[in-house]
């Protein structure tokens, strides 16, 4: 169990949260799509038709497993690998010196094995799903993993990493009906711009350490008042996005009951990071971005099945 709990804690298995929600908004927009016909919740729960339900949950059931699948695996595989090649950087970091890696918790090598055996697994399960996915998913592991690379020479690496997380729900929809569409792509586009926002907050905590290592990054390039504008227009952008998905989706109350939640998530964290007190970084990063996708999620799906 510790090693389980090391692994876990090594990728950050907690951050999940920010992209799957995504996920299962683009694999239950597919499931509705590809189903041509009005589903309520009633029978996507199992009160409805016996076979109705059952050929539902016969068609989907296995793809929706499949699909957590690569999410979690995908995303475990970036992480590990980011944490493998920042090792040295973050042992000289005194925020990031407790990770596992640095402090001898986990091994290297065994870091790199753990990242291998993820994108083996990915792979496998793409595979499953079927040939789109599994013919585009090295094209889907080589974004997540070249984002470790990029703060070595671009600053634009928060974009790198927002492309990576917004795969999660354009995968799902390709899971479900094997081709591309607006709609999630609409969502893509609101997760690359809400990800690189607040992880260029996130990245206000190694503004001084990214400029004496030469690493780069937004908050290093700009400084820390014109890096919260840069992450203030990417939410703006991704705020604009989700907008132009509901009304291109023709959703109901529901949805701008959500994207109020999910905008007002936005406005909060802008509210308590100032470049004069960055103490409630964490805050906005996990807390305010967390509740942000879960409540979004909630009551996108609601209104999809209502």
């Amino acid at each position: 169990m510790t090693t389980i709990k090391n692994y876990l804690s090594l990728v950050k298995f907690s951050h999940t949260i920010f992209a799957m929600p995504f996920a299962l908004i683009g694999f239950f927009v597919a499931v509705l799509q590809s189903s041509n016909s009005t589903w309520n919740l009633n029978k996507a729960i199992g009160l409805g038709n016996d076979a109705t339900n059952f050929v539902f949950w016969q068609s989907h059931l296995f793809k929706f497993i499949l699909v957590i699948i690569c999410m979690v695996t995908a995303r475990s595989a970036a992480m590990a690998f980011n944490r493998y090649l920042d090792r040295n950087f973050d042992a000289q970091n005194p925020r990031t010196a407790i990770r596992e890696i640095p402090a001898g918790i986990i091994g290297a090598s065994s870091a790199l094995r753990f990242t291998i055996l993820n994108c083996l697994l990915f792979i496998a399960a793409t595979y499953f799903i079927n040939p789109i996915c599994f013919y585009l998913s090295p094209v889907a592991l080589f974004v997540i993993l070249f984002y470790s690379f990029t703060k070595r020479f671009t600053a634009l690496c928060h974009l790198v990493l927002g492309l990576g997380l917004s795969l999660a729900p354009i995968g799902a929809y390709l899971a479900v009906t094997g081709q591309f569409a607006v709609l999630p792509v609409l969502f893509s586009f609101t997760v690359l711009f809400w990800v690189s926002g607040f992880d260029i907050i996130f990245a206000l905590q190694d503004e001084a350490f990214d400029r004496s290592q030469g690493l780069h990054s937004i908050p290093a390039a700009l400084g820390t008042a014109k890096a919260l504008r840069v992450s203030e227009v990417l939410h703006l952008l991704s705020a604009a996005c989700v907008i132009a998905a509901g009304f291109y989706g023709s959703f109901g109350w529901l949805y701008w009951v959500g994207t109020a939640g999910f905008c007002g998530m936005l406005i909060y964290q802008h509210s308590i990071v100032k470049p004069s007190d960055l103490s409630r970084v964490n805050i906005a990063f996990m807390t305010a971005n967390g509740i942000a996708s879960v409540v979004f999620a909630v009551f996108v799906i609601a209104d999809l099945f209502l």
